[in-house]
């Protein structure tokens, strides 16, 4: 038996070996008389919009001349290799056009002209848990000041098993991270070892989002993804550059309400392992792990206030998940859903805005831990394009970017590859 077919009967009959939890299914496009599309699963019918939920219409459509999807053929060069799993791939933003790997242990490496450099920029392996599969160091994310301030954020379970994210300094070396200088900034509790989100991100508000899983097991027991009292389910936004250890920023759309926490942006998340702005427009892209039929990617518009309710544990993609006749009003639809048949854990990507491949523009990658497909994800006047672009046999556990736009893949085997067109 092939080795990707070994690990995805591995992954279904024992469960993810992930940050995020097996599920996903195929692709087809059907669009409302509105324009906005829905991809659905081909194994069963689209589920029908009910009025008002419809997903949000893209910002702006690409220029004319840009290929059909279905026409683009993508490789993956592989950089550097030997990472001990390898989660994340982010640029610091200041100029060095260095690279920074996360790995999953609780390290962070350099990436320098394609060589990793001997010591790592951070080691906290002594005070990272990760002994479930979904545990670990998850993401960091470089201030945007950071040639002025030398400051980072870091996500990651701590040997509790609970979410912490911890402020960091630079030290005098800029290839080393001082690590006296941890400050803690958020800690939240984990009732289980799964489903613990992971990403930190500078949105371009310059404030920090952060996705945070429900919770974990199946189903979502304690229903945290609804209940607005919890930041478990949910993204958050928060102010970590003008206040220690955070302010709440006062558009918050959640800020009056007594009984909700004022740090929730959006809610109804079942485990958004990896999502991104577009560095061109500021849309937000949000995929999400779903239970066990879909796996979804929600669409928000640089314009949006916050406040959406994404529908988890009342929908799963765009299909009642509990009740069975669920009431779908207000909650904000995918714009793609794919099921079982093409994968069971979706790892959201980026929009793509580099100078390399110009036919590559404004269209946002993504893909699947467990069959290691890759798809290419576009709006075109007014209607969403949706094509599987490449079959890997890459565990892909993230998309990074580096300072030009140009996008990486990391392999939880221990490989950092550079998405390039042909």
């Amino acid at each position: 038996m092939k080795r990707k077919a070994i690990r995805t009967l591995v992954m279904l009959l024992c469960g993810c070996l992930l940050p995020a939890a097996c599920n996903s299914d195929a692709v087809i496009t059907t669009s409302d008389t509105n324009g906005p599309v829905i991809v659905a699963p081909t194994t069963a019918p689209a589920t029908a919009l009910p009025a008002g939920t419809v997903p949000p219409a893209p910002t702006d459509p690409p220029a004319a001349g840009i290929p059909n999807l279905e026409s683009l053929t993508i490789d993956l060069e592989l950089v550097a290799d030997g990472f001990e799993q390898p989660l994340y791939a982010v640029s610091a933003g200041d100029g060095s056009g260095r690279l920074f790997i996360v790995e999953q242990p609780g390290r962070i490496f350099i990436l320098r002209d394609g060589q990793r450099l001997e010591q790592p920029f951070l080691d906290i392996v002594d005070i990272v848990g990760s002994t479930a599969s979904e545990q670990g160091l998850l993401s960091v994310a470089f201030s945007p000041n950071y040639n002025q301030d030398g400051q980072f954020f870091i996500n990651y379970t701590d040997t509790d098993g609970d979410t912490v994210v911890a402020r960091y300094q630079v030290s005098a070396d800029p290839n080393v991270a001082d690590p006296a200088s941890a400050a803690t900034v958020l800690t939240i509790d984990q009732p289980a070892g799964n489903h613990n989100g992971g990403l930190v991100l500078f949105g371009p508000d310059d404030y920090l989002y952060i996705g945070m899983g429900d919770g974990g097991q199946a189903g979502d027991p304690w229903g945290n993804a609804q209940n607005t009292n919890v930041l478990l389910g949910k993204l958050l936004r928060i102010d970590v550059l003008s206040a220690r250890p955070y302010a709440i920023p006062p558009d918050n759309p959640l800020i009056d309400q007594p009984d909700a926490r004022p740090e929730i942006w959006s809610w109804g998340l079942r485990n958004p392992w990896r999502f991104a702005f577009d560095s061109a427009n500021d849309d937000l892209y949000i995929a999400d792990v779903g239970q066990n039929r879909f796996e979804e990617i929600h669409y928000q518009p640089a314009a949006n206030i916050g406040g959406n309710n994404y529908g988890w544990d009342i929908m799963e993609g765009a299909a009642c998940y509990e009740p069975d006749d669920c009431d779908s009003s207000g909650l904000v639809l995918p714009v793609v859903v794919y099921s079982r048949d093409m994968g069971c854990s979706i790892t959201g990507g980026y929009v793509y805005r580099g100078a390399n491949f110009p036919q590559l523009d404004g269209i946002y990658f993504y893909g699947d831990y467990c069959s290691g497909r890759i798809w290419a994800l576009r709006h075109s006047n007014g209607e969403w394009q949706n094509a599987q672009v490449r079959d890997t046999n890459l565990s892909i556990t993230s998309f990074g970017a580096d300072a030009a736009g140009e996008l990486y893949v990391t392999d939880r085997n221990g490989g950092v590859y550079r998405l390039v067109a042909r």
